[in-house]
């Protein structure tokens, strides 16, 4: 008789079920918001619009803000407001992230159309008053980012270059020249709109998870039961067809991939609607057991130490931004973003970090 034997990848799971159910995990949520209070100096977490820059000087600049596949500008995806109160250089600190729109370069399981920086600033500095600020409009004006950088027109990134006709405007690169030009800036100086490149705006809210295990796990009868079910579909079918797998491989990828997804879906079945999961230091919350990152994968920060886990865009917020183009999109599993373990000073101050994709898999 088989001697039974637990295997290192099944007591690394099980011990990542164990913390991730033991986690205070914060879940995100779009809200509706007047656009004057998602600026700068009300510190907001928020998605698409233009940016609200952290520091107001040393932000990216266009070269940095380019697509690593077709070397067209990013468009500002989101941002989230996450201060740790054991570091004082890090009283106020934002994890900003850039895609890049066009379809054609999102890859499967790759990260090659995002970028991602962190910034962060000691309570008092040269920006920002020393108290919270009053949620006035009068604030807009006492800290803007114009008194500080030239920002372009269209994406509300570092503007360097200027409207040779009028002298008034100013873009991050060429291209989106190009796009105020025709979008009105030839007859309307200054009153171009530019919704078609900037993705919708809202506010990021974000409240705790409440989540308990009521649900039993599924006994070996439905395992089973749902298994056969699987060999009888025409996935199954397709699979054997294209791959000859054997049916005991078959069965292994079949059970292996839809315990992942089954743990994804019902995690966030009680809030459906949530687009971000942060828990700094945690674990993610995987969408497939494949391209789950290895030893080795995420890379270490400049400084020497390693990157953590610090928070998961997930699918959902798809649904509320306007990247469709005919049948192509762009689309992603789960976006997790991993920063700097000790959030260190070193290198610029808008220091770029990690994100890994993780797609969907064929099974799902």
């Amino acid at each position: 008789m088989a001697e039974n034997t637990i295997s290192d990848n099944e007591i690394k799971e099980d011990f990542c079920d164990q913390a991730i159910k033991c986690q205070l995990v914060e879940l995100g949520f779009i809200e509706h918001s007047e656009s004057s209070y998602l600026s700068s100096c009300f510190f907001p977490s928020k998605i698409g619009g233009k940016p609200a820059w952290l520091s107001l000087t040393d932000i990216p600049s266009s070269s940095m803000l380019r697509c690593n596949v077709c070397n067209e500008p990013f468009v500002f995806l989101q941002q989230v407001y996450a201060p740790l109160n054991e570091k004082e250089s890090a009283f106020h600190r934002m994890i900003f992230i850039f895609v890049c729109k066009n379809p054609k370069c999102c890859s499967k399981n790759s990260n090659l159309n995002f970028k991602v920086f962190r910034c962060q600033l000691p309570r008092k500095n040269k920006f920002y008053d020393y108290d919270p600020p009053n949620e006035t409009k009068e604030n807009l004006k006492k800290w803007s980012v114009d008194k500080f950088l030239i920002l372009c027109d269209v994406c509300g990134c570092l503007g360097d270059k200027r409207c040779g006709r009028c002298h008034k405007k100013n873009y991050c690169s060429k291209e989106h020249q190009i796009l105020d030009w025709k979008s009105g800036h030839r007859e309307h100086c200054g009153c171009s709109n530019h919704t078609n490149f900037l993705l919708p705006e809202f506010e990021l809210v974000m409240e705790h998870e409440k989540y308990s295990e009521e649900k039993e796990e599924k006994t070996e009868s439905q395992k089973l039961e749902e298994y056969q079910k699987f060999l009888t579909s025409p996935k199954a079918d397709d699979l054997v067809k294209d791959s000859k797998l054997f049916e005991s491989e078959l069965e292994a990828l079949a059970l292996k991939s839809d315990k992942m997804y089954n743990k994804f879906k019902k995690r966030i079945a009680n809030e459906p609607e949530q687009v971000l999961r942060y828990h700094r230091g945690g674990q993610p919350l995987w969408i497939s057991s494949e391209n789950i990152p290895k030893a080795g994968d995420i890379p270490f920060c400049p400084c020497g130490v390693p990157r953590q886990f610090e928070f998961q865009v997930m699918p959902q917020l798809l649904n509320y931004l306007n990247m469709d183009e005919l049948e192509d999109s762009v689309d992603w599993g789960t976006l997790v973003v991993y920063t700097c373990s000790v959030s260190c000073e070193e290198g610029p101050v808008y220091h770029p970090e990690f994100l890994w994709k993780q797609d969907f898999s064929n099974y799902e």
